[in-house]
């Protein structure tokens, strides 16, 4: 049982009093690290045992690891099965209501959701139909148009209205084929309530309280649907200086909408809990450089800490290389794992020198909020090439590059190749000539002509990666022979942008063969030693299951909710963040930028980093860097300029030891 005596040994003043205030509108404005989560899952348990039936209560949030949480730690503080408690995301919610109500809105039942391959499919059926020309019909930028018109954010007065038909042959065509698209989700609930009061006031009569996670990152058009949805009793829980996702729609202004609609009674909660006084003195003296916010200060009980240590390397391979040395040294020093190590950057091209030093170093770690260098497929492509060039008989590789660029061997003949592996008990290389030279193989002439041109390839450039030094100009030429540039353009073509930053991961993937053959350490680089060198990233870092031990190297974006004991952000100039992007299109995203790094700060509980390089290679160009403007912002008595600890060559033998002991015991 909850009972009050219980709650107030368990909650802070201001954590008490929102848990416990259930009915009429509340606002709780939840600093970082100040027990959101805790509140809201003792504020549920309360309602339910105070005998509010959990068919009463709806809690929406935006993942669905967020609701499950959720639901987890109230079913462990109530003991309850809770089968009636709606804990949802607004999109499955969305797709709740639209499975008992989208009669009335035209569809069938047992309507399809369709992803993001069935909508571009449909857009390009309808570009067909109305005769578009192949150079209007940029996929990408037409999908966007129809989220933008359809969710509100654009209208035809100021977008391009030549696409109009398409959007109206696109609306038309979904519901022919009974489906809708995931901003349907949310817009078509929002049509049915107004088009049906009675349909409204049944779902009003039902959720009688509703419950808001991460207020700050709703749409308008969510909030439209909670506005419909609310009578009386409903509380959100957000923080304005963590509203980080306007580029998705997200609207902070909705606290504010919300003070408009409803008559709220507000509660802050200050208190953090996470870090150290000296982090949120940094992170405060950041955000109170916004102006469009809530006045409030972030305090803490753990005690003042560690000075916050900036290093402002010469270039991004000194950078990369601080950040892995000092992850080494105060995890020895302070017996500390690595996976109580958050590595943030503001932009994913930043991830390739950092994922090299942590690799060069062998610590083993995690990436999340995007692709790993080493996991993008362009890299993966000329990787594989270097692989089955390495070794003919490495059949993964082989498989993946066989028809990549394409050389007219399909399905088809990968089929034949793999019977005739099985057949000889041999492998995909010699099945391949097995293939073309033995008396009754099943290939034709084609076939064996495209097998044949194939294995020749691979002979060829093995003849020129094998022979002398450089190594980079080598695979630079490779990619060359193969017409991988064209394949993109194939692939991408109406996509320029998609391209260009794909041929920039192949330039930054030459660029490090390059400073990684020149290193005067390394006294025989070839082929095979750069290849063993890279197989820990995708032996050790790949494993979603297993990332316990490991460093976490994360966007900030893919940060936020996290914390971590040290944290080192990276990349703290102008250009980077803010970003110049962003602040190109507009002068006024400053502001979100600045709640992006006041994020990064506080996900730190015990130290942080900040590393700001005096260059920075840019398309090939080396390019002078000026430190981030939020530097100065962070009050000056709470930093500290630092230099590397210097390693040991008998501790770094002892480190390589275990490390590669913890390998062994994992199997």
């Amino acid at each position: 049982m909850l009972d009050l005596e219980t709650l107030r040994k368990e909650l802070n003043p201001e954590q008490f009093r929102a848990v416990t205030t259930t009915d009429g509108a509340i606002l709780i404005i939840a600093g970082a690290g100040s027990g959101k989560t805790r509140v809201i899952t003792f504020r549920i348990a309360h309602m339910l045992d105070k005998g509010i039936p959990q068919s009463q209560i709806l809690a929406l949030t935006f993942t669905n690891k967020a609701a499950k949480e959720m639901a987890d730690r109230i079913k462990s503080l109530t003991q309850k099965k809770l089968q009636n408690l709606t804990i949802s995301t607004f999109h499955a919610f969305g797709v709740k209501i639209l499975r008992q109500e989208i009669t009335k809105l035209g569809w069938r039942e047992n309507f399809s959701i369709y992803d993001e391959t069935d909508r571009v499919a449909l857009i390009k059926e309808c570009g067909r139909e109305l005769k578009f020309s192949p150079e209007a019909m940029d996929i990408y930028t037409i999908g966007n148009l129809i989220s933008n018109i359809k969710t509100g954010r654009k209208n035809w007065e100021t977008a391009n209205d030549m696409y109009k038909p398409l959007y109206e042959l696109y609306q038309e065509g979904l519901q022919l084929y009974n489906a809708v698209d995931f901003d349907d989700l949310i817009v078509l609930p929002i049509k049915l309530f107004r088009e049906n009061p009675d349909v409204l006031a049944r779902y009003r009569e039902r959720y009688k309280y509703i419950m808001v996670d991460e207020f700050q990152d709703t749409s308008h058009q969510q909030y439209e649907m909670m506005h419909l949805l609310a009578d009386q009793n409903i509380a959100v829980v957000g923080d304005d200086d963590q509203s980080i996702y306007s580029w998705r729609g997200a609207d902070y202004q909705n606290i504010i909408n919300f003070e408009h609609d409803f008559k709220v009674t507000e509660i802050r909660l200050e208190q953090n809990y996470r870090s150290t006084e000296t982090i949120l003195e940094a992170a405060n003296g950041v955000i109170s450089h916004n102006t469009n916010r809530k006045d409030k200060k972030l305090w803490s009980g753990n005690g003042g800490g560690k000075p916050i240590e900036v290093f402002m390397p010469q270039n991004e391979t000194d950078e990369a290389n601080f950040i892995a040395e000092s992850i080494l040294g105060i995890a020895m020093d302070e017996h500390r794992k690595y996976d109580e190590f958050g590595v943030l950057m503001r932009a994913n091209t930043q991830g390739r020198v950092l994922e090299e030093a942590l690799l060069e170093n062998n610590i083993p770690y995690t990436m999340s909020g995007g692709t790993s260098f080493f996991e993008r497929k362009e890299i993966k492509d000329i990787i594989s090439y270097l692989r089955v060039i390495a070794n003919h008989d490495d059949d993964i590789n082989l498989i993946r590059i066989l028809n990549t660029p394409r050389r007219g061997i399909g399905r088809a003949t990968i089929q034949m190749l793999n019977d005739e592996a099985l057949l000889n008990g041999c492998t995909m290389w010699n099945a391949m000539d097995s293939l073309i030279n033995r008396p009754g193989s099943p290939a034709n002439d084609a076939v064996k002509e495209d097998l044949a041109q194939f294995m020749k390839l691979i002979e060829d450039e093995r003849q020129k990666i094998l022979s002398g030094r450089g190594l980079s100009n080598k695979v630079r030429q490779m990619i060359e022979d193969i017409d991988y540039k064209d394949y993109l353009i194939g692939e991408f073509g109406k996509n320029e942008k998609a391209v260009q930053f794909k041929l920039m991961n192949i330039e930054s993937l030459l660029n490090s063969i390059d400073v990684w053959e020149k290193d005067p350490d390394n006294d025989n680089p070839n082929v095979f030693n750069y290849l063993n060198r890279i197989t820990l990233v995708s032996q050790d870092n790949n494993d979603d299951n297993d990332n316990k031990g490991k460093v976490n190297l994360m966007t900030i974006h893919a940060s936020k909710g996290l914390e971590f004991p040290v944290v080192f952000i990276a990349g703290c100039e102008e250009g980077l963040i803010p970003h110049a992007r962003s602040v190109a299109e507009n002068d006024g995203n400053v502001e979100e930028e600045r709640r992006l790094f006041y994020v990064a700060i506080t996900r730190a509980r015990d130290k942080l980093f900040l590393t700001s390089c005096q260059q920075r290679k840019k398309m090939n160009m080396v390019t002078e860097c000026t430190p981030s403007r939020f530097l100065d912002e962070i009050p000056q008595n709470l930093i500290e300029y630092h230099e590397p600890k210097e390693i040991t060559d008998e501790e770094a033998h002892d480190m390589l030891s275990n490390f590669l002991e913890n390998l062994k015991s994992r199997g």
